[in-house]
């Protein structure tokens, strides 16, 4: 099982702080049995920027620790990209590179609206040779109000990635609701934990097929991880065709 979004490097954003704590996720994931972590730390966020070559070299430093060389999981390079003006000029400086050096960045919008310049820089980022892949959409206020602003985001391009513990309740009933919905109208591609520390946002992707709610999911989930496999080898993904959520069914989370 792949984790595709994970913030796992210590001292580089809002993840771990040091290196004991990377060693508990670490320790956690393969209880999970997770073989393989995208390490993804936060890049153009209004606090951190961790170019992908920092990235990579990050990782290095890590694997030369023998407590995590003894986990046997495979630490892969990536970077969570928020959405700003500087993505292109990010990607033209090779500031920016795919997940595991793939098509595929993880990008991340704010999490009260999305930025009007949205479906126009998405769109750039593809003719770059890229797939921009939004990350945690359900946890987003504007799609909470209004599905179908990532139903129009899917059509023209971009894929997503769900957040684990929002499918398992553990964000709350509602986002737990939301996050069913998008997948049953094929909005989602991934699925990945967002991880940060292993008390207070964990991994959860270990515990998807424990969950009641998600017992009739379990092709689709599995589809989901399989997904991530994809991502990482720089394969095409199985997408199936967007269905427009019907105004009736809307509903407001915050």
């Amino acid at each position: 099982m792949i984790d595709i979004h994970n913030h796992l490097l210590f001292g580089v954003d809002d993840g771990p702080q040091v290196v004991e704590e990377t060693i508990e996720l670490l320790k956690q994931a393969k209880e999970q049995g997770i073989t393989g972590i995208v390490v993804t730390p936060h890049h153009l966020h209004p606090r951190y920027n961790n170019t992908f070559n920092d990235v990579e070299s990050e990782i290095y430093k890590l694997n030369l620790n023998p407590l995590i060389k003894g986990f046997d999981i495979q630490l892969y390079p990536g970077q969570e990209i928020r959405i700003t003006d500087k993505v292109l000029e990010d990607i033209e400086k090779n500031k920016i590179k795919g997940i595991n050096h793939s098509k595929y960045l993880l990008i991340e919008l704010p999490s009260n609206s999305i930025p009007h310049y949205t479906k126009s820089l998405l769109y750039e980022i593809q003719t770059k040779g890229f797939i921009p892949v939004i990350v945690h959409p359900e946890r987003n206020k504007a799609i909470a109000q209004d599905i179908n602003l990532l139903y129009e985001l899917i059509t023209n391009g971009a894929l997503s990635q769900i957040t684990a513990s929002s499918l398992t309740g553990d964000l709350g009933k509602n986002i737990q609701k939301l996050s069913i919905q998008m997948i049953e109208h094929h909005l989602i591609h991934f699925v990945a934990s967002d991880a940060h520390d292993a008390t207070n946002r964990p991994f959860g992707l270990g515990h998807l097929f424990e969950t009641a709610k998600l017992k009739k999911m379990d092709k689709v989930l599995r589809d989901l991880l399989d997904n991530n496999e994809h991502m990482i080898q720089n394969k095409d993904i199985v997408r199936k065709r967007p269905i427009e959520f019907k105004k009736n069914k809307f509903f407001g989370l915050f």
